[in-house]
């Protein structure tokens, strides 16, 4: 087992007045091995060092060392210094009374809690697990140039300044702000300043000081259906009380017999789950339905740099001439997801009480990290990556598509997508989706039931289905694994 070296001080219980202290150094240590706080393979203090810190004779300490390493609870060599040994005695020889004491469980204890934390639960994140087709909202991590990354990261880390390592202001870095509100404009038409821009960690982040801003407990809060679960979660853990409005070909439908809405969660460039994009004439009048109701509208842009066919949709946000719009984006679908760095757009109004909430929920993202994006992107290398990539995953689309229409026929209507990195897959034949997810699952196949972003009973059974993140060797195979999942479900 690898050891886990250690410098730092070894923090003991205090010592009894009147108690020997062989004895208690002795006894102080085998508690903290077998009460699992020293683990396996930590190691110790040096004698000389926790000699020092608890004004004990060296000597003392050596003997005690050995007297457990005798016991067989610490194993030690020249050179390597003292360690917990990596198999304990009391589990060797089950010793009853370690086992009932290391088993034992206290009772939880009776805690008075916010109704923050009755409302919250937990929104799965990344786990790593291997990938395949057709891992849906995960880029193609495998072809990130790493090394140009941290080629960019040493430069700008050996010319850091003090200013750089002390930390910025809430709303994030200006110079990475400017070149965000540089790329918004030209790229997604948002119409914003420098000041309007806030760095944050991501979606996440910037949905849950929205909800903080807009909805008081009891609040109405729409969101798509089906739509991103992630949403749901930040406004009801707010207090908001959440309501599904269903989605047809232009988007998401105007909520107009609705009061009390303070706050719309929308997908318009590529609506999650199902990749359509809204029209201009519903935008428009979910701007107008915005202004009259006095709410406010969440745009998230999640993945709109990745446009395979038509013409680009530039943001809501650009039509907003009344406020009504925070628009967010982030670099995880576009970089790497552990980047942890996105965006939020604000109406100048907004502008000062997003900063005070920002300064007491997270501080602000890590200056350092702040400060690579921005090289990376004012040096041209982020341009050529999404233009890089835009081919990459126009070709796995396409692959997609065309082994779906040769081997899904009858079992599986694969969606013409014009953006994003995934597509949606309707079924046939009477299948469900959560019957279809178990099977494909069961050959190695990863889908996701269009169930898992539904509230209400879905219009029509389907499946999401990534191809951004997979090869076109494991595109192959998932479609022809998908297509035998599907057939023997067909043949009950």
């Amino acid at each position: 087992m690898p050891k886990r070296a250690t410098s730092l001080p070894l923090t003991l219980p205090p010592r009894p007045a009147g108690s020997p202290a062989t004895r208690w150094l002795c006894d102080a240590l085998r508690a903290e091995i077998l009460e699992g706080r020293l683990r396996p393979g930590a190691r110790l203090p040096a004698t000389r060092d926790l000699a020092a810190q608890y004004g004990l004779s060296r000597g003392t300490v050596v003997n005690v060392f050995d007297q457990l390493g005798a016991e067989g609870y610490l194993t030690g060599s020249v050179g390597s210094g003292t360690c917990v040994n990596a198999v304990l005695p009391d589990e060797l020889l089950k010793a009853p009374g370690v086992q009932g004491r290391r088993s034992s469980t206290p009772a939880p204890p009776r805690r008075n809690l916010a109704a923050f934390a009755r409302r919250v639960s937990l929104f799965q994140g990344y786990e790593p697990r291997p990938l395949r087709a057709f891992r849906a909202n995960q880029p193609a991590l495998d072809l990130f140039p790493t090394t140009l990354w941290a080629q960019v990261a040493s430069r700008r880390l050996r010319r850091a300044t003090t200013g750089l390592l002390l930390g910025t202001e809430p709303l994030g870095w200006a110079p990475l702000r400017e070149v965000v509100a540089d790329y918004l404009r030209t790229s997604r038409g948002v119409r914003c300043e420098t000041g309007q821009v806030a760095i944050v960690s991501g979606a996440q982040e910037a949905l849950d000081l929205v909800a903080r801003l807009s909805v008081e407990p009891g609040d109405l809060a729409c969101v798509e259906e089906p739509g991103y679960t992630g949403a749901v979660r930040a406004f009801e853990a707010a207090g908001a009380r959440v309501v599904p409005v269903p989605v047809d070909p232009e988007g998401i439908t105007i909520p107009r017999r609705l009061r009390r809405v303070r706050l719309a969660y929308v997908t318009p460039a590529h609506q999650f789950p199902l990749g359509i994009g809204m029209s201009l004439p519903r935008r428009l009048a979910l701007l107008e339905w915005a202004r009259s109701a006095g709410a406010l509208v969440f745009e998230d842009d999640y993945d709109a740099e990745y446009r395979y066919a038509g013409r680009p949709a530039p943001a809501l946000q650009g039509l907003d001439r009344h406020g009504v719009v925070c628009f967010s984006g982030t670099f995880s679908k576009v970089l790497f997801p552990s980047l942890r760095i996105g965006y939020l757009v604000v109406p100048p109004d907004l502008v000062d009480r997003l900063a005070a909430a920002k300064s007491v929920v997270s501080r602000h993202v890590s200056l350092l990290d702040q400060a690579v994006l921005r090289d990376f992107i004012a040096d041209g290398h982020f341009g050529r990556h999404v233009r890089r990539m835009r081919e990459v995953y126009a070709s796995r689309f396409g692959i997609l598509l065309s082994e779906a229409r040769a081997r899904l026929g009858g079992l599986l209507d694969v969606s013409e997508v014009e953006a994003g990195l995934q597509t949606v897959g309707w079924l046939r034949g009477g299948v469900t989706g959560t019957e279809a997810e178990k099977a494909a699952a069961d050959r190695g196949v990863e889908v996701a039931s269009l169930a898992r972003y539904a509230r209400l009973p879905l219009r029509r059974e389907g499946l999401q289905l990534g191809f951004a993140a997979v090869d076109e060797e494991e595109l192959r195979r998932g479609v022809r694994e998908l297509g035998a999942a599907l057939e023997g479900l067909r043949m009950r």
